[in-house]
């Protein structure tokens, strides 16, 4: 079937009202969540064959995410569907104000490959819990994740409802040329910018989940052994391959040599002496991001790590020290195991730092200062982030997730999930028994005296 078919069977399915009723979207996520579950073996050799990561961070980090989003969905979305009322002013007397959710209709997922099975089903469950049919088009850099999520999604929802398509750039630009009534893309700038041109074409709304240098703070009066932990978690995570990971460290220059110390003994700690020997330490996702990655490199400024394995498309996790922002791994975001070290003097230098660059989709603060926290809250401009912690913002449906200015626009997660794939109708409903007279014309003295009182 072509794309044009397979989006146009898309659009005639929605068009019969089959999505609309809230226990059709809650059958289709339970045969979603019993699909995955049944298949997690399956989904854990796919990201291994892939990215080479081990099972227990696969379901950390993409299966187990993806349920608990999915379950949060399940519990809450009877209610989301629901009228919603809203006061209605003297002005409109006597009348009821309610919103009611619908949904777009045909939805495009575009999804990335560094996250491949969670950044695909996560917008997928929070579309079609707000009762859109959905095409998904994963990344063709993960090819044996997205074949699996194919035959997943296929064993468990009729293709009239959510169609995969597989392929690259070509099948991209075909997508692109379809009229769809909403577009999901996660990725890089360079293609978000094209997936904003063609939906602009056809005035369709999109979210835009981008990426960016985001950056790590480290005050002075941190509590350097949790903040040195959790910062090797957050950049080495999925070998740096995430969009929120701390993509460079600035370090009051008081305790750099300490924070410093300490990193290298967490990655020692985390992934032994050898990195490239360890079975849980995986890969880069092909040859042309592993040689993009090696020329970010400077051997003169590398502390720790360097070493690569060019069979295996592993880059130990390196730490850059005395890095300015000339150089080249400060010229983009990095998306793996380098960690640029930045000292600084004062926090205003940092601020302005961070203020300098476009937006970045995350940023970090490791502090006890509530007042230096209260200051980058409100004065720093970021997606979301978090304070003596990093990345893991993300993992809550409680909250939405998303960027700002060039790291993206729109959120989901949660409620932001409903929220975004669906149209919120304002319905104000007028009753009969009394209409006020003052609106019609002709006008007088009278009437305007009312009209004015009724307006305030």
């Amino acid at each position: 079937m072509s794309i044009s078919d397979t989006v146009s069977r898309c659009r005639a399915h929605f068009a019969t009202g089959a999505t609309i009723p809230v226990d059709a979207r809650i059958k289709a996520l339970r045969a979603l969540e019993r699909a995955i579950v049944e298949n997690e073996d399956r989904i854990n050799e796919a990201l291994r064959e892939d990215l080479g990561k081990s099972a227990t961070e696969s379901y950390m980090c993409e299966v187990g995410m993806t349920l608990a989003e999915l379950r949060y969905q399940l519990r809450h979305v009877r209610g989301w569907t629901r009228r919603h009322r809203v006061r209605t002013g003297l002005a409109n007397f006597h009348a009821t104000s309610f919103t009611v959710a619908e949904p777009y209709g045909t939805v495009l997922i575009m999804s990335p490959w560094n996250y491949p099975f969670m950044l695909t089903m996560e917008p997928l469950v929070g579309a079609l819990a707000a009762g859109n049919c959905c095409v998904v088009k994963p990344s063709a850099y993960s090819p044996a994740t997205s074949a699996v999520m194919r035959e997943i999604i296929a064993s468990c929802l009729p293709s009239e409802l959510v169609a995969v398509v597989e392929g690259g750039r070509a099948e991209n630009a075909k997508l692109l040329d379809q009229c769809f009534d909403y577009i999901f893309f996660t990725g890089g700038v360079t293609v978000g910018t094209l997936v904003m041109k063609k939906a602009a074409e056809r005035l369709a709304p999109v979210t835009l989940e981008l990426g960016g240098k985001s950056p790590c703070v480290i005050a002075a009066d941190a509590n350097l052994e949790v903040a040195a932990a959790r910062v090797v978690f957050g950049k080495y995570l999925n070998c740096g391959q995430t969009c929120v990971a701390p993509d460079y460290i600035l370090v009051d220059e008081r305790v750099h040599d300490r924070f410093l110390e300490l990193v290298e003994q967490q990655i020692s700690k985390m992934f032994g002496a050898s990195p490239l020997d360890n079975p849980q330490w995986g890969k880069i996702v092909n040859e042309k991001h592993f040689e993009r990655l090696l020329g970010l490199i400077d051997p003169t400024k590398v502390v720790a790590g360097g070493a690569s394995q060019r069979e295996t498309l592993q880059i130990e996790p390196t730490v850059m020290d005395g890095v300015t922002e000339y150089d080249a791994v400060m010229g983009e975001e990095i998306f793996g195991p380098i960690m640029p070290i930045i000292a600084y003097r004062s926090v205003e230098e940092a601020e302005a730092f961070i203020k300098a660059r476009p937006k970045p989709l995350a940023c970090y603060l490791f502090t006890r200062d509530r007042a230096l926290e209260d200051r980058f809250l409100r004065h720093v401009p970021f997606g979301g982030g978090c304070v003596n912690d990093t990345i893991v913002h993300l993992a809550t449906s409680s909250m939405g997730f998303g960027g700002v200015g060039a790291s993206g626009m729109g959120s989901y997660h949660g409620k932001k999930s409903f929220e975004t794939f669906s149209h919120e109708k304002s319905i104000l409903k007028k009753h009969l028994w009394l209409d006020l007279p003052m609106r019609y014309q002709p006008y007088t003295p009278f009437k305007e005296k009312l009209i004015r009182m009724f307006l305030r």
